[in-house]
């Protein structure tokens, strides 16, 4: 049976590698992000089977859009990952609480509105699968991204309360933890530190890398490897958890 993934923040890094897997692995796909053209990129990489929805998860009534049209061309999405993020740093006293509501409508309130949207379907499917992309920032606290880590440690809250009430529905509900990850948010914060403190970009990537026991970056297919597993049947018994892919960094 071919099931119907719906992925946020599809358009790059994490969430174009979940796409790319979860298609690879016979999924049809919906494509949501704020951005068109990096999405149509991607489903014209992928071929057939790719429904391509710009969509601002924080908006409930295009959420509630993009899910309809997804439905409606694509069949009962089966399978939802919730990807889109944000990650802006500073001290917490520079907070501005524009910024700090802007990370929360982002990272919480959009996988509020997806899973909201997602649900009806996959309890009369009695089959389902809500995936989160949350961070090692909701497991343990990071300095300059109070915004961020308050966030993804409320969509870990999340996560394990809503497995608890869809548990005997046929549906999981998971959270998948990367530690710093190579996308091009991380290569640009390299390169910034590296022009900010002039020193070179390999001791700059020493920044993200040291926290991690392994001295490396996680890949963004590494992330997607352990969503797909999470959105097979193998997985079908694994509800409410927080996977992490950090290196044992949380252990």
């Amino acid at each position: 049976m071919r099931r119907h993934a719906l992925v946020t923040g599809a358009g790059s890094g994490i969430g174009a590698a979940i796409a790319t897997a979860l298609h690879a692995s016979g999924c049809s796909l919906t494509l949501l992000g704020r951005r068109q053209a990096p999405l149509d990129l991607l489903a014209s990489t992928l071929g057939d089977r790719c429904l391509v929805q710009p969509t601002d998860v924080t908006n409930p009534e295009q959420v509630a859009s993009a899910f309809e049209h997804a439905n409606n061309n694509l069949g009962p999405v089966d399978i939802l990952v919730n990807c889109a993020g944000m990650a802006p740093t500073a001290p917490f006293h520079k907070i501005e609480f524009s910024q700090w509501q802007a990370t929360l409508d982002l990272n919480l309130n959009g996988v509020f509105h997806c899973s909201q949207q997602a649900l009806p379907t996959m309890r009369e499917q009695k089959w389902g699968r809500i995936i989160n992309i949350a961070s090692t920032g909701s497991l343990k606290g990071y300095k300059y991204v109070a915004g961020y880590v308050a966030s993804k440690h409320a969509v870990l809250g999340l996560t394990r309360s809503l497995a608890l009430e869809v548990a005997d529905a046929g549906i999981t509900v998971n959270a998948v933890c990367p530690g710093y990850t190579n996308t091009d948010i991380i290569q640009q914060s390299i390169k910034t530190i590296a022009e900010k403190t002039g020193r070179s970009e390999a001791v700059a990537l020493t920044h993200f890398t040291d926290s991690n026991p392994m001295g490396r970056l996680i890949e963004p297919a590494e992330v997607a490897a352990a969503v797909q597993w999470l959105a097979s049947e193998a997985a079908g018994a694994v509800n409410g958890q927080a996977i992490a892919l950090d290196g044992g960094e949380t252990s």
